[in-house]
Parts: C-alpha cells; structure tokens; sequence
C-alpha cells in the first residue's frame, strides 16, 4: 500500500449477495434467466419498433430509448454479479470499479429523465392532442433525447471524479456491484462534499423529472375526467397506466436507496432494493409495456409470425 493522503487501493472485493454457499447456485440460475429475459424482451421491443412503419410515433421512439437504456444498465451490473456467484475470486480492479460506478449512474440519470419526458409526451398526445404531431416533432424528440443524455452522462461524471478523489481504508464492498453508497462507508477521508453533492445535484436531477411527471399526470387526470365517454376515458387512461407502473417500481426503490440519510443506511436491504432496479425493473418493463400496448402486442404478432414462417420455409 503507498501513501495518498492516507491508502491507495488498487482493487476492491466485492462480497456479493450473499456468504452462503449454498445460495450461489440457486442465485446464479435466478438471476441468469431474469437477465437473458430482459435481454430478450428489451431487444424485441427495440427490434419491433425499429421494423414496424407504424410505431414510428415520438411515444415508441421513447419507448425504444428506454429499453436501450434497461439493457445496458443492467449490462454494466449483472454479468460481474453472475461471475462473482461461480467464481472464488470476486474482485474487481479501482478503474473498472469507477468505470462501472460511471454507468451505472449515467443510465439510471437517463431512465429518470426519460420517464419524464413519456410523461409529458403522453401530456401533449391527450391534453393537446391537435398540435401534438407540430409540438413533439422529430426535431424536438432529438433534441430532447441528446440534451438528456449529455445530462445524465454529466452528472455521472461528476459523482465519479468526487469517488475518484477519496482514499480508502477498506477495499471490501459490502455490495455486489460498485455503488456510491458502499464505497463512501469505505472512505479514509471526508466524504461531506459527495453525501452534498447527492442531496442536492443527484436531487435535483431524480426530483425535478419526478415533478414534471406529477404535473404532467395531474393534467391528463384532469382532461381524461372532462371526457364525456366512459370508453374514451378508459382507452385515454390505458395509453398512461403502462408508464405509471414503470414509473413507480423505478422511482420507489431510487427514493429509498438515495434520499435518506447516511445514518440509516442498511447495506443488506440496499442489496435487495439494487437487485429490483437492476434485474427486476429492466426485465419487466418491456413486458408491462408490451402486454397493456395493443399496437406493440399486434408487431410483436406480426413478427413472430414472419419468423415462424420464414424457418417454416
């Protein structure tokens, strides 16, 4: 070890979910094939949309970026959290750690901001429905979705350098992946600035889209409930439950693992709130979206179909 400011760590061990044994099998099969589902189901939904004239609307273009985004934020996790259930030796570099720190930061800033921008996509479509094709234009989508990305990869960036410059007294994570939590509980040094730094920055970018979908759905609430037709009313609500339900899984465990006080902070109950946002939310999105969707359940048909009959043929 040499001496900056106080320890240099040039890897760290990462314990994982779990000490026992005799769960790593079980676990590693779990969560193999929740991953391979997710893989499967975002790829299909990107798939269908890219290959279908129809769907070619801002709605599904949004859609597509998002299971982009569920694929590679898992991506970043889950194949070093597989490896570190078969294998005896779970450590992972300083670079690679801060790398997948990075990623995974900058892709859960992209699916805050994303959501909220379906949400106030879904706003035009049903409160101003007439200028909605001249509102959420191709340029507009564009530009939306670069500026949110730039964003979110800057926020990462920020966060990163802050991690970049703590020393460590501990190089084991009590975690199965390299998140902010655990690794300031390992710092040597003052970690004030970064816990600030996620109170204020990192609130603002996950709050600010959050309250841009509050106000986006509390003005569809209130023209859906002017519609005089109760089966326009429901085909009005059904374009919005999907992103609902997205919306509260993703943000409920991201207000309870960020915005709560370095105090309270268990690691063990952070592992199972990461394990939703990493495996579970990304594999099932693709799946709520697709099974209350009409048009994407009629591509998905569609698809299968042409591919059956083409291995047919």
């Amino acid at each position: 070890m040499e001496q900056r400011n106080q320890t240099v760590v040039l890897e760290f061990l990462l314990l994982g979910l779990t000490e026992h044994a005799e769960l790593k099998g079980p676990l590693f099969i779990l969560f193999l094939a929740m991953y391979l589902m997710n893989l499967l189901g975002n790829g299909s939904m990107i798939s269908v949309i890219c290959g279908t004239s129809k769907l070619h609307t801002p709605m599904y273009f949004f859609l597509c970026n998002l299971s982009f985004v569920d694929m590679s934020f898992s991506s970043v996790t889950v194949p070093k959290m597989l490896s570190n259930l078969i294998c005896d030796k779970n450590t992972i570099s300083f670079s690679k750690c801060i790398t997948q720190l990075y990623f995974s930061i900058a892709f859960a800033g992209s699916e805050c901001i994303l959501l909220s921008i379906m949400a106030y996509d879904r706003y035009v479509a049903i409160c101003n429905p007439l200028h909605y094709v001249t509102i959420m234009n191709k340029h507009v989508c564009l530009s939306i979705l670069a500026a949110s990305l730039t964003i979110s990869f800057l926020h990462a960036l920020l966060h990163t350098l802050l991690v970049y410059r703590l020393s460590f007294c501990n190089s084991k994570i009590q975690h199965f992946f390299c998140d902010l939590a655990p690794l300031l509980q390992l710092s040597c040094t003052d970690t004030s600035i970064n816990e600030l730094v996620i109170f204020t920055e990192a609130s603002l970018l996950a709050m600010l889209p959050f309250l841009i979908i509050l106000t986006s759905y509390a003005c569809i609430i209130t023209t859906i409930l002017k519609i005089k037709s109760t089966g326009g009313r429901r085909k009005a609500f059904s374009t919005c439950s999907s992103h609902l339900t997205v919306v509260v899984l993703f943000y409920g465990t991201v207000i309870f693992m960020y915005f709560r006080p370095s105090s309270s902070y268990s690691l063990e109950k952070d592992k199972i709130t990461s394990v939703v946002y990493n495996v579970l939310s990304p594999m099932l999105n693709p799946f709520i979206y697709s099974l209350r969707n009409r048009d994407v359940k009629m591509a998905l048909r569609r698809a299968l179909q042409r591919q059956v009959s083409s291995s047919r043929g």
